[in-house]
């Protein structure tokens, strides 16, 4: 029922001014449906786009898959190649006990058959072929490479290694892969050597030419393991991806990380198992409909400027005083009150803004004299609020250290003498009335410290914190009037007192900013509602009438309200025998602007 009625209110143009009903009116009619006219258009064909893109790339990544599982066929045949000579397989059957000479012949013989059969003729991409036997290396290729001084342990490794998990560079830091074969004497049954063969990855540049033609799109190939083979951005090879990422392993689907839309289609070879992915975005695919997105956005802006122009028009003549003076008083509710209405005429809006720079004249000179009030007040009540914190309490601290003096005991007068200078300086020395969260929490650390030696085991107390407090600022002396309510009261009829306080940052009142949380808990005798609600009316009254009893607390509170406002201060909650809880809300201050503000009045 409340919405029907509120939304008959909203639809009831009567309520609104002329000026706005014309510009209702051309937003509804022209403005609203062309607008959605034309998103709806542009949204259908992006998609249509994109639905075709999906369906064309999967099919040239097959293809692509097909052509990569043929040659990856013809370079697992290779290493057979070997075979076919009898006086390499007899040359890798000796022993490590040749001499120099024949060693040599052997390398330059099987090198010899390593360069004619794999390099002269060949289409393949080969960068080299290496033949390992009984720690011999027999090579041959086309570029210089180092790092390959040692036997590599490859035995628990597949027919294809990839180059970060070898040791092996070429010169120009060429990209490779490596196939691997054992190479195995049928006559004696025995293990001879191991075959690696060298691959360039222009194999998979080869095959992926008209892909990477897009020069948005991405190209990776990678194992059923994630494992990156080939990319078109070399240095992500060898890097891992996340398998669960791609919902499915032939199609296409769309992806939106860090904000950025992509169209991914991938393709897994039935061969090899490798998964082929190009990866474009959606702004790369839309090219083409951008010509057609500016032209409408550049009709419908010289639509809405001619209708809008109209429209203006047509009541600027009806509305300009009213409008003129609806907009003065808008400035003079918002408080700037340097205004004035000039008008000439001697109708009823003449009449209207004589009255209106009348009552505007009158409300700056209140203003201007309420404010040397106010800020009289103010200075008055911060002044009582300092000077009243601490007589009480240095008469008992200074019978509590000529005690200690009495019975000897050196080391508790010299902490407390400490502590009571800390409390001084803090007090006389820092003149500031916004101070850091650690500066006021270590002053009520000290306080109580001299409290403690005061009471002994009577008095507990803990200190916890969940934000850094040298980076945030409170008010100066919010917390020891507290302290020393809680201690005054919670220990006449009880033999011990336990306070804790706890600082935290909470979010602010119906969901608005961060602000400080700073609650002082007591298990001490509490109080009934009746008195709870004598102490919550005592914090709203004025904090410098003739009193004594709370008036700590109410000078705390209407600091709060003075500085920050009505939403800040202090709120007391409180159960009979249970204890009492004060929380002081503040707003978060961490900058030294910030906190200038506040002492300047200017927030």
């Amino acid at each position: 029922m409340i919405f029907n009625r509120k939304l008959i209110q909203w639809l009831q143009l009567k309520n609104y001014r002329l000026r706005t009903k014309l510009i209702m009116i051309c937003v509804l009619l022209t403005i609203v449906p062309i607008t959605l006219l034309g998103y709806i258009s542009y949204y259908h064909y992006t998609k249509s786009i994109e639905e075709q893109v999906g369906k064309y790339v999967p099919k040239i990544l097959d293809q692509a898959n097909d052509n990569i599982d043929k040659q990856m066929e013809e370079l697992m045949q290779m290493p057979w190649l070997l075979y076919n000579s009898n006086e390499v397989l007899s040359i890798l059957r000796k022993d490590n006990t040749l001499n120099f000479s024949e060693l040599n012949n052997d390398v330059f013989t099987v090198n010899s058959y390593l360069s004619r059969t794999y390099f002269n003729g060949s289409n393949a991409p080969l960068l080299g072929v290496f033949v390992w036997s009984k720690s011999r290396l027999y090579y041959s290729t086309t570029l210089p490479y180092f790092g390959f001084e040692q036997e590599p342990d490859f035995q628990e490794k597949g027919s294809i290694i990839l180059q970060h998990e070898t040791d092996l560079h070429f010169e120009y830091n060429k990209p490779f892969f490596l196939i691997k074969k054992e190479i195995w004497d049928s006559v004696n049954f025995q293990h001879v050597g191991m075959m690696l063969i060298a691959v360039d990855f222009s194999l998979f540049n080869n095959v992926l030419f008209d892909i990477k033609q897009q020069n948005e799109a991405e190209t990776w190939v990678m194992n059923p393991q994630g494992e990156v083979i080939y990319d078109t951005n070399a240095r992500r090879i060898g890097s891992i991806v996340d398998l669960n990422y791609y919902p499915i392993k032939n199609g296409s689907f769309r992806s939106s990380h860090d904000g950025n839309r992509r169209l991914i289609s991938v393709s897994q070879s039935g061969q090899t198992e490798w998964i082929l992915v190009h990866s474009i975005p959606f702004e790369y695919l839309t090219n083409s409909t951008k010509l057609i997105r500016d032209v409408t956005a550049l009709l419908v802006v010289i639509f809405v400027l001619i209708t809008g122009l109209i429209s203006i028009y047509a009541a600027w003549n009806v509305s300009r005083p009213i409008d003129k003076l609806s907009s003065l008083m808008r400035d003079v509710e918002k408080g700037y009150l340097q205004v004035d209405l000039r008008v000439d005429s001697r109708d009823e809006i003449g009449l209207l803004a004589r009255s209106f720079n009348s009552m505007v004249s009158r409300i700056k000179d209140l203003i201007q004299q309420n404010y040397h009030i106010e800020l009289r007040q103010k200075q008055a009540e911060l002044y009582a609020l300092q000077s009243q914190i601490n007589p009480h309490f240095m008469y008992n601290t200074l019978e509590t250290i000529s005690m200690a003096v009495e019975d000897d005991e050196k080391e508790t007068v010299v902490d407390m003498v400490t502590l009571l200078g800390k409390m001084l300086r803090f007090s006389l020395s820092n003149k500031d009335r916004i101070v850091t969260l650690h500066t006021e929490v270590e002053h009520i650390r000290n306080y109580l410290s001299i409290q403690k030696y005061r009471f002994e085991h009577r008095l507990n107390f803990d200190i916890q914190s969940d934000i850094d407090l040298n980076h945030y600022y409170s008010p100066k002396f919010i917390l020891q009037p507290i302290i020393e309510n809680c201690i005054m009261h919670g220990l006449e009829t009880r033999k011990g007192l336990t306070i804790r306080i706890h600082i935290t940052k909470v979010s602010g009142i119906q969901g608005g900013m961060e602000e400080i949380l700073m609650s002082v808990q007591d298990d001490g005798i509490g109080m009934d509602q009746e008195t709870l609600e004598k102490i919550r009316v005592l914090l709203e009254s004025d904090p410098i009438a003739g009193r004594d009893s709370g008036f700590g607390l109410s000078n705390v509170h209407a600091r709060m309200v003075m500085m920050f406002g009505p939403d800040y201060g202090l709120r007391v909650e409180s159960k009979l025998k249970e204890g009492t809880t004060f929380y002081i809300r503040i707003p978060v201050i961490e900058d030294m602007q910030t906190v200038n503000k506040y002492e300047r009045n200017e927030v």
